[in-house]
């Protein structure tokens, strides 16, 4: 066999779709809120969430809750769920989960700050634009935690046995 026929991918990754399944905005404190000077401070929630549709088909929903207080008051709270349909077959149960929590996140997301920096400017704020996510760290700190909470258990961890 050759390097590279031994390199060569076995599984299959391809998009289907993206599209935005919700959007939300609202400013509880306007108009009030454009009269005082701009110092807010800026609260970012992030969470995946992934179902089956079909054979090697998996929906994955990318939630960004951005919260921006402004003197303790809610400025204006934003909640974009960005999704994307994928095709993932070939891979073993280990190697699709990883997919699903970073190759998928990092497709959608600059789909959903873009989304977020067009709800903020039509609310009449400053644009924001969110700073890049990390999903392969968020997924590898993920990971260890299971493995600590397994081993606290006296459980030994899947991953481990490979």
């Amino acid at each position: 066999m050759s390097e590279q026929q031994a390199a060569a991918p076995q599984g299959q990754f391809a998009i289907q779709k993206i599209y935005l399944k919700d959007v939300s905005f609202e400013s509880p404190v306007s108009p009030e809120v454009f009269t005082k000077k701009w110092e807010p401070e800026v609260n970012m929630e992030i969470n995946t969430a992934s179902k089956s549709i079909a054979d090697d088909v998996v929906e994955v929903v990318l939630n960004l809750t951005i919260t921006v207080k402004l003197e303790k008051k809610t400025a204006y709270l934003a909640e974009v769920q960005q999704a994307g349909i994928f095709t993932i077959k070939g891979l073993t149960e280990a190697e699709k989960s990883r997919v699903i929590a970073t190759a998928c996140p990092n497709i959608l997301f600059p789909f959903g700050r873009e989304a977020v920096a067009e709800i903020v400017s039509k609310g009449g704020f400053p644009q924001l634009l969110l700073a890049p996510v990390n999903f392969e760290a968020i997924y590898a700190q993920h990971q260890a935690q299971q493995a600590k909470a397994k081993e606290e258990q006296g459980q030994v961890p899947s991953d481990a046995m490979h």
